[in-house]
């Protein structure tokens, strides 16, 4: 089988990567925007060669686009337009619904499997990738009723090499969900360390106090906006719900605070530990 991957970031050179593993796996594309991570991604041995998108497709038993949502919304459509019908296109974007939206009514649908693996870091570029970045995490898998079920097998196949198990839903309610449980972490993770750099501005605190639990709140903020911009932005109203839901709630905190009401904060600590048992 010869796959193609549309973008070698953290994503796709990590995917591609754990399809080494595999031993149906014969040829490994890459479509690569950026020439110093296309030469990287070479000497690393992520893909075998770099192709154009136009030579790369056709080449291809599976195409797998890991770039920014924004790029998979305007580059899905040209790449359903170029697939034969045994072809499988694999997007692995962190919002569904605009995304199957805009190919809903293409000829060439049913060749299209909509994925989102739950996994990532806050780093970027093939020098990120890693072999077993996926394993053990969830892929979630949309509108599979409209995907042809030879596609679905292959995605399903490739998903499994990476070490990923399966949750299947509709796109919307997707988006509903990935707003609360990755969208909104990194929303507060930019706005608590433009809070921290505003107060510490002469830089002394951050880097002489902050331990670990300040680090891995603010772990995220360092995730690029070239990724990040496009998600808020496709995905808006699931994330202001969130945002929304997170300011009463810390109001509810500020107001306890401000009355120095020990008992209620005490209890909205408790009922915050119980995410221990869902984690």
């Amino acid at each position: 089988m010869t796959v193609t991957i549309v973008g070698l970031g953290l994503i796709g050179g990590s995917f591609a990567r754990d399809l080494r593993e595999g031993t149906s796996i014969t040829r490994l594309i890459g479509v690569e925007s950026s020439d110093r991570n296309a030469r990287i991604a070479l000497e690393m041995g992520i893909v075998d060669e770099i192709l154009p998108l136009g030579d790369a497709v056709p080449s291809a038993d599976v195409v797998v686009l890991a770039i920014p949502v924004d790029a998979i919304y305007k580059l899905l459509p040209e790449v359903l337009d170029l697939v034969r019908d045994n072809q499988t296109v694999i997007d692995m974007g962190s919002t569904k619904l605009l995304l199957t939206e805009c190919v809903r009514n293409h000829p060439a649908r049913s060749r299209y499997v909509a994925a989102h693996p739950m996994a990532g870091t806050e780093c970027s570029g093939p020098q990120a990738s890693r072999k077993g970045l996926f394993r053990g995490k969830t892929v979630l898998l949309c509108e599979l009723e409209l995907s042809a079920p030879d596609a679905c097998r292959t995605a399903l196949e490739l998903f499994h090499l990476a070490g990923l198990k399966f949750e299947f839903m509709d796109a919307a309610q997707h988006d509903r969900h990935a707003a609360y449980v990755s969208h909104v972490s990194h929303v507060v993770a930019y706005a608590l360390s433009l809070a921290v750099q505003n107060e510490e501005k002469a830089g002394y605190a951050v880097p002489r106090l902050a331990g670990g639990g300040f680090a891995s709140t603010v772990r995220l903020a360092m995730s690029s906006p070239e990724m990040w911009v496009p998600i808020f932005t496709q995905n808006r109203e699931n994330i202001l719900q969130a945002v929304c839901q997170l300011s009463a709630t810390l109001n509810e905190f500020k107001t306890a605070l401000e009355a120095g009401d020990d008992l209620k904060m005490a209890e909205m600590i408790h009922r915050a530990n119980r995410i221990r048992e869902m984690l």
